[in-house]
C-alpha cells in the first residue's frame, strides 16, 4: 500500500511554523535550500496492516497533521513538505525493503521512523547504511540503543524500561505494610512491551514483591483464557500487562470474566487509546498506564498542536499522534538550524551532529539525547479516575490523586 500525500503552502505566517516546529537558527551553516526548489520529500514506512496497525494508523495521523500544519504555515526552508508513506504490514523484512526503496528509488530527502521496536531496528539499520538522520516515534526498547546506531533519536521522553519509574517510586514510598506482596506479569513477545513490564518487575522485585506469574505470549495471540486463568488462580495483588492495544483489551476482558480483582492493574499503551473504555466495557476505574504525552500539558507548542489536531481530526491527539508530531518537530528543528534538507551525506551528518548538541522544544516537553539516542526524560503515569484518564504521577504534574487500591471492574 502506498499513500503519497502532496501538501501545498497556504501562505500563513512563517513565524507560527517556527514556533510550533521548534525551528531554531544556530548559524551552523550547511547547504541552504532555495525557495521554490520543489518539495522536501520525506519517506516513511508504517504498519498500517498487521499486528501493529492500530497504533501505526495513529502515527500516520500524527505525521500527516504535522505536514499539513507546516505547509499551512510556510513549509520548511520556504518549501512544501511531501510525505510518501508505505505500508510495511508489521513485517520487519518489509520495513527494511521499504526504506531501501524510499532512499534509492523514490529519492526522498529525509526519513521518519516507523512504529514498534521490531520495525525500528531494521529501518534504522538501512538509514544508518545510507548515512540518513533517523528520528523515530515508537522504538523505546533498550535493544534499539545498543545496536551501535549513531544516527538515531527517539522522539519521546523516556525508553521502555523506565516508563513505570514514577509508579515504582510511589509504591516504594509506601509503608511496607501497604505495599503489594505479589505480582503477575503477562507481556507480548515484543521488545517494547516486555521492556515496560519488566522494567516495573525489576523495581518491584527489588522491593520484595514476589513474582507469582510471568507469561510471554506471541504478538498474534487472541485467546487469553489460559493466561488469565493463571493470573486469576494466583490472586496476585498486582497485574502488569506488557501490551500494545488489542492484546490488552482481550486480556482484560478474560480477567473480568474470571472475576479476578487485583488491587492494582497496569497496562502499557492500550489505556491511552480513545477506544479503550468502550472495548473493555467501560470498566476502567483505577487502571494505570505510563504515557509520554497528555493534551493538557503546558509545554509551549502543545496547546496549538491540540487545537489544530482536534479541529482537523475531530478528536484530541493521543500519544501515538503526539510522538509522530514530535518526530516532525525534532527533524524540523535540525533542518532549520543547519539550513539543509537533502540526502547529501554532508547535510545528513550536519543534521545528526546538531541534534547531538542541542535541546528541542516539543509537545512532549524539551528533549535531549545521550550518545545512543536515548531521551533523557521520564514518562508520566496516567490512571482512570472517575471515568476519565488523568495524570496521577509525579505529584507536581498530577491532575488527580493516585488510587492505591483499584475498584472492582
Amino acid at each position: 500500500m502506498l499513500v503519497k500525500t502532496p501538501y501545498r503552502v497556504a501562505g500563513l505566517a512563517l513565524a507560527s511554523c517556527l514556533a510550533l516546529t521548534a525551528c531554531m537558527s544556530s548559524g551552523a551553516g550547511g547547504d541552504s535550500a532555495e525557495d521554490g526548489d520543489g518539495p522536501i520529500k520525506i519517506g516513511i514506512s508504517l504498519p498500517l496492516t498487521g499486528d501493529f496497525s492500530e497504533p501505526g494508523k495513529g502515527v500516520q495521523r500524527g505525521y500527516e497533521a504535522w505536514a499539513d500544519y507546516v505547509n499551512e504555515n510556510g513549509g520548511l526552508l520556504g518549501r512544501d513538505v511531501e510525505l510518501t508513506i508505505l505500508d510495511d504490514q508489521s513485517n520487519a523484512d518489509r520495513v527494511a525493503a521499504d526504506y531501501e526503496k524510499l532512499i534509492n528509488q523514490d529519492g526522498v530527502d529525509l526519513v521518519f521512523g516507523p512504529f514498534s521496536t521490531r520495525l525500528v531496528v531494521p529501518a534504522a539499520q538501512v538509514a544508518q547504511d545510507y548515512g540518513f538522520l533517523f528520528v523515530e516515534p515508537a522504538g523505546a526498547a533498550e535493544e534499539v540503543f545498543t545496536q551501535g546506531f549513531d544516527n538515531l533519536f527517539y522522539a519521546a521522553p523516556a525508553i521502555a524500561d523506565d516508563h513505570y519509574d514514577y509508579l515504582a517510586d510511589a509504591i516504594e514510598a509506601l509503608p511496607e505494610a501497604q505495599r503489594p506482596k505479589t505480582a503477575a506479569y503477562a507481556a507480548m513477545d515484543d521488545p517494547f512491551a516486555m521492556g515496560t513490564a519488566y522494567g516495573l518487575k525489576s523495581r518491584l522485585e527489588e522491593m520484595g514483591v514476589e513474582t507469582v506469574v510471568d507469561e510471554v505470549y506471541p504478538p498474534n495471540t487472541t485467546d487469553f483464557g489460559s493466561i488469565a486463568a493463571k493470573i486469576a488462580d494466583s490472586n496476585a495483588d498486582v497485574v502488569v500487562g506488557g501490551t500494545q492495544y488489542q492484546d490488552a483489551v482481550n486480556m482484560i476482558v478474560a480477567l473480568q470474566q474470571l472475576d479476578y480483582q487485583p488491587k492494582m492493574a497496569a497496562f502499557s499503551t492500550a489505556p491511552t487509546n480513545p477506544e479503550f473504555p468502550e472495548a473493555i466495557g467501560s470498566k476502567t476505574e483505577g487502571i494505570l498506564s505510563p504515557t509520554g504525552y497528555t493534551p493538557e500539558a503546558d509545554y509551549p507548542t502543545n496547546q496549538e498542536f491540540v487545537e489544530y489536531y482536534t479541529e482537523r481530526n475531530g478528536t484530541p491527539p493521543a500519544e501515538d499522534e503526539a510522538n509522530a508530531w514530535t518526530t516532525g518537530q525534532v527533524v524540523a528543528a535540525a533542518v532549520e538550524a543547519v539550513e539543509c534538507a537533502s540526502p547529501d551525506p554532508e547535510c545528513q551528518s550536519q543534521l545528526i551532529d546538531w541534534l547531538r548538541e542541542n535541546e528541542v522544544e516539543t509537545v512532549v516537553g524539551p528533549l535531549t539525547w545521550d550518545e545512543q539516542g536515548r531521551p533523557e526524560g521520564a514518562h508520566l503515569i496516567q490512571q482512570y479516575v472517575d471515568g476519565k484518564i488523568r495524570i496521577v504521577l509525579p505529584e507536581e504534574a498530577a491532575e488527580a490523586e493516585l488510587i492505591l487500591e483499584k475498584p472492582a471492574w
